[in-house]
């Protein structure tokens, strides 16, 4: 017998790397859609909350990801659906001490690609390395790139 299809959570998230979340991985700031938000509006929002990042200081790009995965949320499962923007900010427009929600995020860091390639700590998504490479390199998908 096939489990059920847990409901759906869309989320929507920067290719920016800044923080090490529950002390075991890092990875890209974002969350959860609110009610009557498109996926860049809680991107934008969600920079703000975490990372003090005035909205008027991104320079939200195209679309170059997207992961589906199953995972806990509250005790209950749910199927999250994230969507990766190219986003660009000032290293001066992130002022963690205006966050509104910092969850449990303890640092933020610049990474350089080759600094991502040679990471020995866990980095989320998977393959995000390449992803920033091309588009440090000018080579933004057609379509979003489908992540593991």
């Amino acid at each position: 017998m096939t489990p059920p299809t847990p409901p759906l959570r869309e989320a929507a998230r920067a290719m920016l790397l800044r923080y090490d979340e529950e002390g075991g991985f890092w990875a890209t700031p974002g969350g959860s859609l609110e009610d009557g938000e498109d996926h860049a509006k809680a991107t934008l929002r969600e920079l703000r909350e975490e990372l003090g990042i005035d909205d008027n200081a991104v320079e939200l790009g195209e679309q170059i990801a997207e992961r589906s995965k199953d995972h806990l949320v509250g005790g209950r499962q749910v199927r999250r659906v994230e969507k990766y923007f190219l986003t660009r900010v000032s290293a001066a427009d992130v002022d963690p001490a205006r966050a509104s929600q910092p969850d449990n995020i303890r640092e933020h860091r610049w990474w350089t690609v080759s600094d991502l390639r040679v990471a020995t700590e866990t980095v989320y998504p998977i393959g995000l390395a390449d992803l920033v490479k091309a588009a440090v390199e000018g080579r933004t998908p057609a379509l979003p790139v489908m992540l593991d």
